[in-house]
């Protein structure tokens, strides 16, 4: 494995234009240009590319085309997890859904930040911080949840929410930035 991607891994600023991340992105691309090229008599097909794209793929997972990942290796998805169309799941660091989760169209999981100052930024340096999503999540259409955010299992996040702190378990949490508002 090389620096960059090491130092990705580990959450210290990292050079996007490395090598090995180009080949790995590049892959990665790939697989989803063909996914998201299947037809709605393709499921077998679809099934394979994302067995082949993820980290983990679990049993009587569904992901809609069209979906857009940076590597997909660092993404794992637990059992019976539906995701629908146009989801954006940004995996430069490790992105874990639980079992039977329900993410709607247009959910962003975003686990890549950039340094604040002009000059690093201006260098291409960035970071990435792992998401989780716990069991039975289910995030409305529209939300974005920023990096190193963990969602608690059994919590419901209202559409167009910006989740950028931790949610715990059991919650409705809504709005920008996201926030629980009652126990469920």
């Amino acid at each position: 494995m090389g620096e960059q991607k090491e130092r990705m891994l580990r959450g210290e600023p990292y050079r996007y234009d490395d090598p090995d991340l180009a080949a790995d992105h590049q892959r990665a691309q790939r697989l989803l240009e063909r996914f998201n090229a299947t037809g709605v008599d393709d499921q077998e097909e679809r099934r394979s590319l994302l067995a082949e794209l993820l980290g983990h793929f679990g049993p009587d997972v569904e992901i809609k085309p069209p979906f857009f990942c940076d590597y997909g290796i660092y993404t794992r998805v637990g059992a019976g997890t539906f995701v629908n169309y146009n989801a954006v799941f940004l995996d430069c660091a490790p992105i874990t859904i639980g079992e039977s989760c329900q993410i709607a169209t247009s959910v962003q999981l975003l686990t890549a930040t950039h340094p604040l100052e002009p000059g690093p930024r201006r260098d291409g340096w960035e970071s990435a911080h792992p998401i989780a999503i716990e069991d039975n999540v289910w995030l409305g259409g529209g939300v974005i949840v920023c990096p190193g955010v963990t969602i608690g299992a059994d919590t419901v996040v209202g559409a167009g929410s910006v989740v950028v702190k931790d949610l715990p378990p059991g919650v409705l949490a809504v709005g920008n930035p996201c926030r629980p508002i009652r126990d469920l």
